[in-house]
Formats: C-alpha cells, sequence, structure tokens
C-alpha cells in the first residue's frame, strides 16, 4: 500500500465547510479517484492549512490517478481548496484506523533510512499498543519513504479533547519511537479530521 500525501495551505477558511461537504460528497460518488482506497483530509482552520492523504495500493496506481487530481484541482477553486504546496509518495508501513476519529496528530521525522524497519517493528510491538490504551484512540497509519529517510505518523483521536489530554504521553511514545528509528523529529502538527472515507476494502 502506497500513500499519496498533499498538502495545502492559504485557504479561504470561511469556506472550509463547503470544502469539506463537496470533498465527501465527490469521494463517496466514486468518480474522480476510483483507484483510491481510502482518503482522509485532514485540516488545520486556524492556520488555514491541511493534509490530504489518499491510499492505493501500487505507486503505479497513484501514477494512473494524478490526471484525476489535477482535474479535481481545477474544478475546485483555489480559494477553497487552498494553494497545493507539496506532493509527495510513501510507503505505507502501518495502517490500523477505526471509525469515529475527529482529530488527528501528524508527527514528522527524519533520519538514516536504513532505521526504518527497525523503528516500524518497535512502533507496532511496543508503542501502538501503549497508546491504544489512552482514551479517545482511534489508530494509527504510518507512511514512510526509504529514499530520504522520512516518516509520517498520524494518530487518530476520537475527539479534540483526547488529542490534547494525550499530549503529555505522546511527546513520550514519540521520542521512543525516533530512537528506535535513528530518527530526529521534525515537527508535529495537529489537525481536525474533516474528511475520511474507506473507499474500497483495504490491505495491509
Amino acid at each position: 500500500m502506497y500513500a499519496r500525501v498533499a498538502a495545502f495551505e492559504s485557504r479561504d477558511m470561511s469556506r472550509v465547510d463547503e470544502l469539506i461537504t463537496t470533498v465527501r460528497e465527490r469521494a463517496r460518488a466514486g468518480k474522480d479517484i476510483p483507484e483510491a482506497k481510502r482518503l482522509l483530509m485532514l485540516i488545520d482552520r486556524q492556520a488555514g492549512t491541511a493534509l490530504g492523504i489518499s491510499l492505493f495500493e501500487s505507486e503505479e496506481a497513484i501514477r494512473r490517478a494524478e490526471p484525476a487530481f489535477e482535474r479535481m484541482g481545477d474544478e475546485i477553486p483555489e480559494e477553497m481548496r487552498g494553494r497545493r504546496t507539496s506532493v509527495d509518495i510513501y510507503e505505507v508501513a502501518i495502517e490500523d484506523v477505526v471509525e469515529g476519529a475527529s482529530a488527528a496528530r501528524v508527527s514528522s521525522l527524519a533520519g538514516p533510512p536504513e532505521g526504518i524497519d527497525e523503528g516500524i517493528s518497535f512502533i507496532k510491538e511496543q508503542i501502538a499498543p501503549e497508546a491504544g490504551d489512552l482514551t479517545g484512540w482511534r489508530g494509527i497509519l504510518a507512511v514512510v519513504d526509504r529514499t530520504t529517510g522520512r516518516t509520517k505518523m498520524v494518530t487518530f483521536w476520537d475527539s479534540e479533547e483526547s488529542l490534547w489530554a494525550s499530549e503529555e504521553r505522546a511527546n513520550q511514545l514519540r521520542s521512543r519511537a525516533a530512537e528506535a528509528m535513528g530518527e530526529s523529529i521534525t515537527g508535529v502538527d495537529r489537525y481536525e479530521v474533516a474528511v475520511h472515507e474507506v473507499l474500497a476494502a483495504t490491505t495491509t
């Protein structure tokens, strides 16, 4: 499984609810990106930024979908969707997300690629079970770039309150994960889970 992660900024936040409705309706219609398996839109209303995360079975499927993404960009006004600042492709290392998430914490890490596999095993065996005991936990999505050594860990929570209540423990677990991977923490961002659509049966 692979993830296409697109970042956006400088959107007109007065139209964000209109954007959410539009993206959700288009996703449920299943016509825009037929090969996508899961679609997530994470929004920071205060900062005016967003992440669009789409999961596919292969990198080839992502490449085939690029014209559809470009078409969507043309059909949804920039003042509504924001200006796209980056598009990155990652391998999905962990996908364990359940329904009911309304908040997400995105941790970005960077380091030597050779530490990725050991670190992901550590997260699966140690970090995720401990995090799963925290109130409001709704799952984790971890994606990696084996060329650059970059990793993104997205943890999901049932509410903004649960996300913030877990902050101290999350800091500890994130530090342990970074140490296991030999990576440094390059950023931590918090978002509203505005759209979460499972578009087809996923495999891990």
